[in-house]
């Protein structure tokens, strides 16, 4: 069964979606960080799309129902890398991906993991 890795850095996971999205696989992706958010205590998910071109309503609903599992299970989540097309394709099939937060890249990112979890820190 084909799997997206999911890398832990410090209280932050890591997945670089570098193939193509079917269904099964955003379904096996939402079950292996939901688990994962729960074994590791992760306070932010941060999800690089850069290598998709097409989102289909399905995986724009995936990514919306996996930031909302974070954020039930105490993480952030922020999409980033999000090609025109694929941000004009959301915007016409209505998908607002709620709960979800977007940055232009990786780095941009991590840095807003990390301010938000600085501002939460006791």
């Amino acid at each position: 069964m084909d799997r997206i890795p999911i890398l832990q850095m410090g209280d932050l996971l890591l997945v670089t979606i570098q193939v193509d999205m079917h269904d099964q696989l955003a379904l096996t992706l939402q079950d292996d960080l939901s688990d994962r958010i729960q074994k590791t205590s992760a306070r932010g998910v941060l999800i690089d799309i850069s290598a998709l071109d097409i989102v289909d309503s399905f995986i724009g609903r995936m990514i919306s129902t996996i930031s909302a599992l974070a954020s039930i299970m105490d993480a952030r989540t922020v999409v980033v890398g999000m090609q025109p097309a694929v941000a004009i394709t959301l915007v016409e099939l209505g998908l607002t991906l709620a709960n979800v937060q977007t940055a232009l890249n990786v780095e941009r990112g991590m840095k807003l993991l990390q301010q938000r979890n600085d501002e939460d820190a006791p």
